[in-house]
């Protein structure tokens, strides 16, 4: 089965766009996920009946994945981990066969992993429609920020800590990258 070429996905309900750049002879090939750029190593044959493995920087990951359905959500299970994809939009040419979508998750997950404590910050590129805290307010965890409007779907963003709201460095109607700093909480 031939993949397109860009993406929209949802994968436990959160928006990625995923676009396939190029594929080199052999089993490696480019992946840009929210703009962020990957390269994935194919290490064992593509199989539907069978796990088989991706690595993406050194990492191995392995895949279970029983079919792909472009009209209805489907799980895959990427190191034994479940995940819900749904296929929001396919879009331009084939290059690949479409294996690789489960490592969207593993590979973008870790974006907020060296971002300094108390910082919120974009997980992904989009637009802020709704701020629900201002500079002093007292959140706990859970919290509801800010809603971030991305690919027309509405990701609210959370507090990860509870204290007091030291800064608030956007408004409504912002546009916003991925790694953005919104809010600073102590």
């Amino acid at each position: 089965m031939d993949m397109l070429k860009e993406y929209n996905i949802l994968i436990d309900g959160k928006p990625y766009r995923v676009e396939f750049d190029k594929y080199d002879e052999g089993s490696v090939f480019s992946v840009r996920v929210n703009e962020k750029p990957y390269n994935v190593e194919i290490v064992s044959e593509i199989d539907f009946k069978a796990p088989f493995s991706l690595k993406v920087f050194e990492k191995s990951y392995n895949i279970e994945l029983n079919r792909i359905d472009r009209r209805a959500p489907f799980t895959i299970k990427v190191n034994d981990t479940p995940f819900k994809v749904e296929l929001k939009t396919a879009a331009k040419k084939s290059v690949l066969q479409a294996p690789e979508l489960p490592s969207v998750r593993s590979i973008a997950k870790p974006s907020r992993k060296n971002v300094e404590e108390g910082v919120v910050a974009a997980p992904m590129v989009g637009k802020i429609v709704s701020v629900k805290v201002k500079k002093g307010d007292s959140v706990k965890v859970g919290d509801v920020l800010c809603i971030l409007e991305a690919m027309k779907m509405q990701n609210e963003i959370t507090a990860l800590k509870p204290g007091t709201v030291q800064e608030v460095r956007f408004s409504e109607g912002m546009a916003v990258n991925e790694g953005d700093v919104l809010i600073v909480i102590k």
